[in-house]
Parts: C-alpha cells; sequence; structure tokens
C-alpha cells in the first residue's frame, strides 16, 4: 500500500486546522494567519499547500460535509430506514451543540456571498432530503411519490431548525419536543 503524499497529508492538517479555527474565530475570523498558527506552519506553507483563503474555505467546505463522515455527515450511509434516521436527526450528536454547529453556521454565513459554498451545502442538504424522502418511501409505500419529498423536507427543517435553536434555547426537553413533532407528523401520513 502506498503512503499516502506529504502534501496530502498537509493538506488534511491544514483542513483540520481550518476547522479548528473556524469554531474558535467565526468564519470572519479564520484568517490564514490564524489557520497556519493552529497547523503550526508558515503562512506560505499554507498557500503553497491548498492556495487562497477562498479555495481553503471551499476544500474544507467539501471535506466537512462529505459523505460518510459520521456526525459530520448530515445522513451518514450507515441510516438504513426511517426510525435510524429520526434517531440520527434527534440524537445527542446531531441535535447536539457545540463545534460543529459552529461550522456548519460559519459555511451558512459565508454560503450567502459565496456562490461554491452555497453549492456544497445545497447538494449535502438535498442529497438527505433525497434520502429521507427514499426512507419515507419505503416506510410509507401508500403516500403518493410528491408527499415523500415534502415529508422529508419537513422533517429535515424541523431538525436543522431545532439544531439552530439550541445555540440559545437551552430547555432540556427542547430536542425530545421537536422529535415527538416529528413522529406525529410522520405517524399522521
Amino acid at each position: 500500500m502506498a503512503r499516502p503524499s506529504v502534501a496530502d497529508e498537509r493538506r488534511e492538517q491544514i483542513i483540520d486546522a481550518t476547522l479548528r479555527t473556524i469554531v474558535e474565530h467565526g468564519i470572519s475570523g479564520t484568517t490564514l494567519d490564524r489557520i497556519a498558527d493552529a497547523a503550526g506552519m508558515s503562512r506560505g506553507h499554507v498557500r503553497h499547500f491548498v492556495g487562497n483563503r477562498d479555495q481553503l474555505l471551499l476544500d474544507t467546505a467539501r471535506a466537512f460535509y462529505a459523505d460518510d463522515q459520521g456526525a459530520l455527515a448530515v445522513l451518514p450511509g450507515q441510516v438504513q430506514d426511517l426510525d435510524g434516521a429520526v434517531d440520527h436527526l434527534f440524537g445527542e450528536v446531531f441535535a447536539a451543540t457545540g463545534a460543529e454547529n459552529a461550522i456548519v453556521f460559519g459555511f451558512v454565513d459565508l454560503a450567502r456571498t459565496t456562490p461554491e459554498i452555497a453549492a456544497v451545502l445545497t447538494q449535502a442538504y438535498s442529497s438527505a432530503r433525497r434520502r429521507l424522502a427514499e426512507l419515507i418511501a419505503v416506510a410509507k409505500p401508500h403516500l403518493a411519490p410528491e408527499m415523500h419529498e415534502v415529508a422529508a423536507q419537513g422533517v429535515l427543517t424541523a431538525a436543522l431548525g431545532n439544531v439552530f435553536l439550541g445555540d440559545f434555547d437551552p430547555a432540556p426537553d427542547r430536542t425530545a419536543r421537536t422529535r415527538a413533532a416529528v413522529e406525529h407528523f410522520l405517524d399522521a401520513l
């Protein structure tokens, strides 16, 4: 088996440092100097391995939203049915506030002015919605096909809204209430 190249290792190290910098300083405070400090490299080395800040943030968004990245994926590949999807979207990892939220919100903020980042987010969340629609179609075969997409949009919107509210609504039952609403919605279909 071939050893990964130094360039690939450095790129991964820099992307990890970028994610940490977004958590600590927000997207607007994520400068090449701060990323270089977090990566333990010079700014020149960062630019050599990843290019400019815009390219680095795009590469970082792509890595963050890559398929099957466990908790970072919107809906990981190991989710096999609708119950599993609901468990994931309203589970401790996805619904938790913290570093991942800071990263997501940073990319959402950047997507407002950067079409390439918006495309990454659109692809990630559209993919999750389509996967949810497929799982709903299996669990609710009596529904009209267009309702699978509508229901998936409702579930995904509730899950993301719950995560968003978590940053400022510390109510311990917030996620349980949102999950109960989604489960009632799905049962009513």
